[in-house]
């Protein structure tokens, strides 16, 4: 199946699906917490934006690579200012991927994906029940810095110029034991 050929295909089932490398995956229903995570993020990176040439979108679009049509819980795209009809983006500069608890580690091959846009410049995995959040850069001489900002007790992300308490990103969601955070 081509890239195409997904497209079309999608277009006509019920369920939302990522194609990448040639294999078809249906996306599974997310449960409140990572709503709730994705929200938090998209309402805080939205107002840090506003004014700016740069969008944030949650959940529904998807992105294009050489070889994939993903679905990031939360991009940030800077090629145009307003919204259209259009449901794919080819120029994220930031990608954050919300990790549903019991899924497979595709944390690096999902990343090796996006990371082959030029526009890209950052890609977050936060994981809201072990409360974990690990950040891909760009730097300037092109390679990806690593950084486990778990401990920080803020999300940094600089291709936004942005720093967000931890606590905002889990602002109404419950820690694996039931608690929740403010």
């Amino acid at each position: 199946m081509t890239l195409a050929e997904f497209l079309d295909w999608e277009s006509s089932q019920p369920q939302r699906f990522e194609f990448h490398r040639g294999s078809v995956l249906r996306l599974g229903d997310v449960p409140a917490r990572h709503n709730r995570v994705t929200m938090n993020l998209a309402i805080r990176i939205d107002k840090h934006l506003d004014g700016t040439a740069c969008q944030v979108f949650a959940t529904g679009m998807k992105v294009q690579t050489a070889d994939s049509i993903l679905y990031p819980d939360v991009l940030v795209t800077c090629g145009k200012a307003v919204a259209g009809d259009e449901q794919l983006v080819h120029d994220p500069k930031l990608v954050i991927e919300i990790r549903p608890p019991n899924e497979r580690d595709d944390r690096h091959d999902k990343f090796n994906a996006y990371r082959s846009l030029a526009s890209l410049r950052e890609y977050a995995l936060i994981d809201p029940v072990d409360r974990r959040v690990e950040i891909f850069t760009m730097v300037e001489t092109g390679a990806w810095a690593y950084a486990d900002q778990t401990r920080d007790g803020v999300l940094t992300l600089r291709s936004i110029d942005l720093a967000m308490p931890w606590g905002t990103v889990l602002k109404g969601v419950a820690t694996a034991n039931g608690h929740a955070t403010p």
